[in-house]
C-alpha cells in the first residue's frame, strides 16, 4: 500500500526497512510514519489514518492516539493575532491623557519611547534604575478580582526605590503576562499604573502584554514594572552616621514581600480574602484591606530630599529590618522605639492570627512605616514638620555606636507591646482579661486655655515613682499664660496654638491633632480647656481625651456648676473626670468625687472644695486609664480590668 498513501499525497518514512527484489522487506526493524500537511490539524490527522489503513503486511498495527494531544493544545489559545499580541501604543498601554512629564515622547510607529534628558532640566545626570514585581500579592488581587490597586502598588515599589538613591523618577515600563487577555482587567491595571505615573511625576511610556499558554490559568497574570530616574551627579544622599535620628513615614498597606506568610496565616485560620476584616478595619473585607496599595513618597517628599537635610532614604517593602539596613553602614546600629508610633490595626491582626514573633513581624513588615529618613538630630524637629505637612510621620529611633551581639544590628524595642497594645482598637474591643499593665510610661499631653487648675497635680502626680503616665506636652490656646511656666519650670515643653490665627475650627484643631502627632501623644488631658473640638477631632482620639466636669457627670451638663446644686437642693455635688466623646454618656465615667454641700455653703465655697475634687480626682483616674486598667469600650462606656 506503500503507492496509495504517495497517491493520496502522503509521506511515508521509513525504520530499519530495505528494498530487495522491488520490494520493502526489514532489517532489523519494520516501523513507518505516515506524515500528513494539512490547513487544518483535524484534516491531517484524518489523511494520515487514511493513509496508514493502505498499508498492510503480516503483524501489521498502528497507534490510534497519534495527534490527539495536539487536539488538546488545540482548544486553548495558542495563537493570538498580531492586534493582540502587539497593541498600538494609543490602545491598551499606553501613555494615558492628561499631563505627562517633559521629556517623554513616542516616535517611529510605538516600536520604542523617546525620553529627552535635556528636556528634563538635567545638567549632568546619572541615570538610576529599579525593576519589581508584586509576588504573592497580585495573586490575592486575582482570587479578590480586584486589580484597581496594584498599579499603585508596582509604580511606588520602584519609585520608592529610585527616592532612596536621590533621584527623580523619569519614566516607568511595564509587562504583563496572562494565561488569557481579559480587555476589562488590562485597562484597569493600565488606568492603575497611568494614575499612579501622574501621581509620581514621572511619564508612562507603554508595556509590553504578552499571552502565555498552559500552565498560567485563564483570569490569572504577572506584572513587572520597570522605571528609570535621574540625579545630578554628586547629590546623592550621603549616608548615616552616628547621632543621627529616624524618621517614620507611614503607611497602611502590606507590601507584596510579606504576602508568603500572609497566605500562610489565612490557610491555617481557614480563612477566605472574603471573610470580614479584623474589627478594627472597618466593614470591609480581609482581602480589601491586605489590598491596601504602598504608599508612594514622590513628588511630595523630592523637595525635602533635595534641601541638603537629609541624609538616607529607605523604602521598608522588604521589611522594617531589611529596609534600615541596607541605609545603615558597617560601623553603625539603629534603635527603634515601636511605642513612638501608630500600627495599623491589620499588622496586629497578623501578628495575633500568625502567632509570629517580634522580630518575625520586623523582618517581614513595614508594621505601618513605609520609609524611613535618617536626619541630622539639630535639624529633625524641622524636617519632620515639613513632612507632617503632606502625611503621617513620626520620630522612631536613632542611629547609635555599633552593637557587639550577633545578629541583626537593628533593634526594636518594645515592638511586641506595641503590636498588642498601642492599636486604639485593639485596647476598644479587648476584653478586660486581655488589658494588662503597662510596662512603660504613657506619653500625655494636657490642653489648657486659664481657666483649669489640675496642671500642678498632673506634674506631681506623673512625677512619682509608680505612675504609668508622663506629661511630654503643654498645649495652650493663649499665650502668656501661668501654666505655661508651670510646665517650662518642670522641664515639659509647651506649645502656643492662638485660636484666634485660626480662620476655622477645624483648622486650629488640625494644627493641634500635628502637634500631637509630633510628641507621639497616646492620652489627652483637658485642664480648663475652653474650646470646643471638632468631631473629626474627637472620632481620632476617641477613648484617649480625659476631661473634668464640675458635677456629678451627667446630672449637670450646663449652667454654673457650682450654684446649681445650692439651687436644687441636690443633697451630693462632686465633679467627674471622664472620657470626653461627641455625645455626653454617663457610661463614660472614669472618677467621680462626691461632696455633701454644708448648710452654709456658699457658691464660692462650693466652688473651691469642687476644684480640690478635682484635683484629687483627675491625677488618679490619669493614673487608672495609663495603667491599661480602665479603657473605653466599643460601647462608648468604661471598662474596667478585673
Amino acid at each position: 500500500g506503500l503507492l496509495q498513501a504517495q497517491e493520496l499525497g502522503l509521506q511515508v518514512f521509513h525504520g530499519a526497512t530495505a528494498l530487495k527484489d522491488g520490494r520493502v522487506v526489514t532489517s532489523g526493524g519494520r516501523v513507518l510514519s505516515i506524515t500528513a500537511v494539512r490547513q487544518d490539524l483535524m484534516e491531517a490527522l484524518g489523511e494520515a489514518h487514511r493513509g496508514v489503513a493502505t498499508i498492510h503486511f503480516q503483524g501489521a498495527t498502528f497507534r490510534r492516539d497519534i495527534g490527539h494531544r495536539g487536539l488538546r493544545l488545540l482548544r486553548q489559545p495558542l495563537y493570538v493575532s498580531p492586534a493582540q499580541m502587539f497593541p498600538p501604543a494609543s490602545h491598551i498601554w499606553a501613555t494615558s491623557a492628561g499631563p505627562c512629564r517633559k521629556g517623554g515622547r513616542s516616535e517611529g510607529g510605538g516600536f520604542a519611547a523617546f525620553f529627552d534628558l535635556k528636556a528634563s532640566g538635567y545638567d549632568d545626570p546619572i541615570l538610576v534604575s529599579q525593576t519589581k514585581g508584586l509576588g504573592a500579592k497580585l495573586q490575592v488581587a486575582q482570587v479578590c478580582k480586584r486589580h484597581d490597586t496594584i498599579g499603585q502598588d508596582l509604580v511606588a515599589l520602584c519609585v520608592n526605590d529610585l527616592l532612596a538613591q536621590g533621584a527623580e523618577p523619569l519614566f516607568f515600563l511595564s509587562h504583563l503576562a496572562c494565561g488569557k487577555l481579559d480587555a476589562e482587567v488590562m485597562e484597569t491595571i493600565k488606568e492603575g499604573i497611568a494614575e499612579a505615573c501622574r501621581s509620581a511625576g514621572c511619564a508612562f511610556l507603554g508595556g509590553e502584554v504578552t499571552e502565555v499558554a498552559a500552565p498560567c490559568p485563564s483570569g490569572h497574570c504577572d506584572l513587572a514594572g520597570f522605571a528609570v530616574g535621574a540625579v545630578e551627579r554628586g547629590q546623592s544622599l550621603p549616608g548615616a552616621e552616628e547621632g543621627d535620628v529616624l524618621l517614620g513615614l507611614g503607611c497602611p498597606g502590606v507590601p507584596g514581600r510579606g504576602f508568603g506568610v500572609v497566605r500562610r496565616i489565612l490557610l491555617t485560620a481557614s480563612l477566605r480574602c472574603s471573610s470580614p476584616a479584623p474589627g478594627g478595619c472597618g466593614h470591609s473585607t480581609l482581602g480589601d484591606v491586605l489590598l491596601t496599595p504602598g504608599k508612594m513618597f514622590s513628588p511630595a517628599l523630592l523637595p525635602i530630599l533635595r534641601s541638603g537635610h537629609v541624609k538616607g532614604f529607605a523604602p521598608t517593602a522588604e521589611g522594617l529590618l531589611g529596609g534600615i539596613s541596607r541605609v545603615l553602614p558597617e560601623h553603625v546600629s539603629a534603635v527603634l522605639d515601636a511605642l513612638s508610633w501608630k500600627i495599623p490595626e491589620i499588622f496586629c491582626w497578623l501578628y495575633k492570627e500568625g502567632n509570629l514573633s517580634a522580630e518575625e513581624m520586623a523582618r517581614t513588615f513595614p508594621c505601618g512605616i513605609g520609609a524611613v529618613l535618617v536626619v541630622q538630630k539639630e535639624l529633625a524637629q524641622h524636617v519632620l514638620q515639613d513632612i507632617q505637612r503632606q502625611q503621617e510621620a513620626w520620630l522612631i529611633g536613632k542611629v547609635v555606636a555599633p552593637c557587639h551581639t550577633a545578629g541583626s544590628h537593628i533593634e526594636v524595642e518594645n515592638l511586641a507591646e506595641a503590636l498588642q497594645l498601642s492599636s486604639p482598637q485593639q485596647l476598644l474591643n479587648a476584653s478586660p482579661a486581655e488589658i494588662q499593665p503597662r510596662k512603660r510610661k504613657v506619653k500625655v499631653a494636657v490642653l489648657v486655655s486659664g481657666a483649669g487648675t489640675a496642671l500642678p497635680a498632673l506634674i506631681g502626680s506623673a512625677r512619682e515613682p509608680g505612675s504609668c503616665a508622663q506629661l511630654v506636652l503643654v498645649i495652650s490656646s493663649k499665650p502668656g499664660l501661668e501654666e505655661l511656666r508651670s510646665a517650662a519650670r518642670a522641664g515639659i515643653p509647651t506649645r502656643v496654638i492662638d485660636h484666634k490665627l485660626y480662620g476655622s475650627r477645624s483648622e486650629f484643631d488640625s494644627t493641634i491633632d500635628r502637634v500631637l502627632e509630633e510628641f507621639s501623644v497616646e492620652l489627652i488631658c483637658l485642664s480648663g480647656f475652653m474650646r470646643v473640638l471638632s468631631s473629626p477631632f474627637l472620632r481620632k482620639w476617641k477613648g484617649k481625651i480625659l476631661n473634668a466636669s464640675p458635677s456629678l457627670f451627667p446630672l449637670i451638663e450646663d449652667g454654673n456648676a457650682h450654684q446649681e446644686p445650692l439651687e436644687s437642693g441636690f443633697k451630693v455635688a462632686g465633679c467627674t473626670v471622664h472620657f470626653l466623646l461627641e455625645e455626653p454618656s454617663a457610661g463614660a465615667a472614669i472618677r467621680r468625687e462626691p461632696l455633701l454641700p454644708g448648710p452654709g455653703d456658699s457658691e464660692a465655697a462650693l466652688g473651691e472644695r469642687l476644684q480640690e475634687a478635682e484635683l484629687r480626682a483627675f491625677p488618679l483616674a490619669l493614673q487608672l486609664v495609663a495603667s491599661g486598667a480602665v479603657w473605653l469600650g466599643a460601647h462608648g462606656r468604661t471598662c474596667w480590668r478585673r
